[in-house]
């Protein structure tokens, strides 16, 4: 999985549906910070409309998604680290989401 399908994963994770009854909003709250970085790392309003977008219908915007991280952002360690957060709080939710890149 490269850097840039970890993070759509994980933005993926955090958006699913059903998260609302899981404990206080942990995983929730860690896609709101991943959301929040990758915001303010966003060069321009393409990227930004390109992510929202994301939250509504992964399977369209899949490979948009990840021409953005890819081409518009430095997924730096501190990026890296909150998609990684993310999938380990869902992963101890006993749900795991995985994205290959054929899906």
């Amino acid at each position: 999985m490269t850097e840039a399908e970890l993070v759509a994963t994980a933005l993926a994770t955090g958006a699913a549906p059903g998260l609302t009854g899981t404990a206080p909003g942990t995983v929730q709250d860690l896609h709101a910070t991943l959301k929040e970085k990758l915001h303010h790392r966003l060069r321009d309003s393409y990227g930004t409309r390109v992510l929202h977008a994301y939250d509504t219908d992964p399977d369209v915007w899949h490979t948009r998604l990840l021409q953005v991280l890819t081409t518009q952002l430095n997924l730096d360690e501190d990026i890296l680290t909150a998609a990684r957060a993310v999938l380990r709080a869902d992963r101890h939710r006993g749900h795991i989401t995985a994205r290959t890149a054929d899906s």
